[in-house]
């Protein structure tokens, strides 16, 4: 049963209101204030606020403006009066989900009401499905990029044949996104099999993919599986594709033309059904035109393509990642996990990430091997972490780590330490402090006064 707060100090209005959406099955309350309005808002955390724009101590606008959103915003819809419509339009702007003008129809209202929740309900919905695409394959992160790809994955992973594939530096979770895709497929129940084309010795490399008959080559004592064979009923990933040489890519692209393929000696072609993932940290189209990769398997292969951001792109999520593994590895270890007190996450979120989550995930592992149970000190951690952006200026590069956008006011992340809030927000703006304080949600004179205060030009 939904429930919808009334904001509204006409109390007739809010009778009438009660009565007639109780009938309807909704739960209602009403509040004749601002003020009071934002607590029911934070104690009931209604599914829905009818929210009136003139109010006795603050107008609607405000009370929008300051709603709780530590379990997120309401769905809103602003009642104006006539006259106020350019007011509800700015609501509507500032997320309001709509606005009705007094005096309105009944139906109207209920109809406004109920197309509002169902948008609401579809947004949950998505946003759900998006955090469980990240859990599949032990994905991390809530940033909007990995959102986004989170949601990309969840609709890739319903086709069970299409080829992926899946571009990042090295280091940024290639092979998880692949067991994610396959996690979240029909194929789900059959293997997932995982070849990395860059450590197999040239001569080896298609006797693992395709199978060996005994005695094929020298060395073969036996007959060999192969890892198609393997992956039957389910994933193939190649990763580091592009370092597969030249004439296993003719074969490799005869098999994905037919699903046929056959082994080192063998006179007899071989069927399976196996979707492959492949992926790379190369510029494969570059490959193609240098001549090292060929082009009729690049565009076979890359049917869907999937670009996964660099760890210094994805904002607060290298301090979640980091604690993620913090307790992983605590568990492996059967020790307690280390603190990662608030200069520590500042350090982390600015870091550049050269190697992205494999430099991350090496740390972590060591501090809990080393310092098992301890609050980590900014000077506990490796040189070229522990110094990063203690040098920088207000004229640092846009290419610098940024803090994301919507990173909490100054007033509220003290124990952040004002400098490098100051300087990652400024290294997000390319230097532009008009930027910087709308980032930091300060005014520009104030962001000023603090940059002198600490004696940044």
């Amino acid at each position: 049963m939904p429930t919808i707060l009334i904001i509204d100090d006409e109390a007739s209005l809010v009778s009438s209101l009660t009565f007639a959406l109780e009938e309807e099955g909704y739960k209602v309350h009403g509040a004749a204030s601002g003020a009071a309005g934002l607590l029911a808002v934070s104690d009931l955390q209604p599914d829905l606020v009818l929210l009136d724009l003139r109010l006795p101590d603050q107008t609607g606008l405000e009370v929008l403006e300051a709603m709780p959103r530590e379990n997120g915003v309401p769905q809103v819809i602003m009642i104006s009066a006539h006259g106020d419509t350019r007011a509800a339009v700015k609501a509507v702007k500032m997320g309001a989900a709509d606005y009705l003008t007094k005096p309105f129809d009944l139906d109207d209202l209920l109809h406004t009401i109920g197309t509002t929740l169902e948008r609401g309900r579809m947004a949950s919905e998505i946003d759900f499905h998006r955090r469980s695409a990240l859990r599949h394959g032990g994905l991390v992160g809530e940033s909007p990029a990995m959102c986004d790809l989170a949601a990309l994955i969840t609709r890739v992973a319903t086709s069970s044949t299409a080829r992926i594939l899946v571009l990042g530096e090295s280091g940024t979770g290639k092979a998880l996104v692949a067991k994610a895709i396959h996690v979240g497929s029909a194929r789900r129940a059959g293997p997932f099999i995982e070849v990395n084309c860059a450590s197999l010795p040239e001569q080896l490399i298609e006797a693992e993919l395709f199978g060996a008959e005994k005695g094929a080559y020298t060395g073969a004592h036996q007959r060999r599986v192969g890892l198609v064979s393997l992956a039957d009923k389910g994933t193939l990933f190649l990763d580091e594709i592009g370092e597969m040489p030249l004439a296993l890519q003719a074969k490799l692209l005869h098999f994905l033309e037919n699903g046929q393929y056959r082994a080192i000696g063998s006179t007899r072609s071989v069927q399976a059904d196996v979707r492959v993932v492949a992926a790379t940290n190369r510029d494969l189209a570059a490959e193609v035109s240098a001549g090292r990769f060929r082009e009729d398997l690049y565009y076979r292969i890359n049917v869907i393509c999937l670009q996964i951001p660099a760890l210094r792109s994805r904002g607060d999520d290298a301090v979640h990642l980091a604690e993620h593994f913090a307790r992983q590895y605590a568990q492996e270890e059967g020790v307690l996990p280390i603190g990662l007190g608030a200069a520590v996450r500042a350090r982390l979120a600015t870091y550049r990430w050269p190697g992205n989550v494999r430099e991350l995930k090496n740390l972590i592992e060591r501090l809990t091997i080393l310092l098992p149970g301890r609050d980590i000190a900014l000077a506990e951690l490796p040189p070229e972490i522990a110094a990063a952006g203690q040098e920088l200026s207000s004229t640092a590069g846009p290419s610098a780590s940024v803090p994301p956008p919507g990173q909490p006011s100054i007033s509220a992340t003290l124990a952040l330490t004002e400098r490098e809030l100051l300087l990652g927000a400024l290294r997000a703006c390319g230097g532009h402090k008009g930027q910087a304080a709308d980032r930091l949600g300060i005014s520009r004179h104030a962001f000023k006064r603090r940059l002198q205060r600490l004696g940044i030009e």
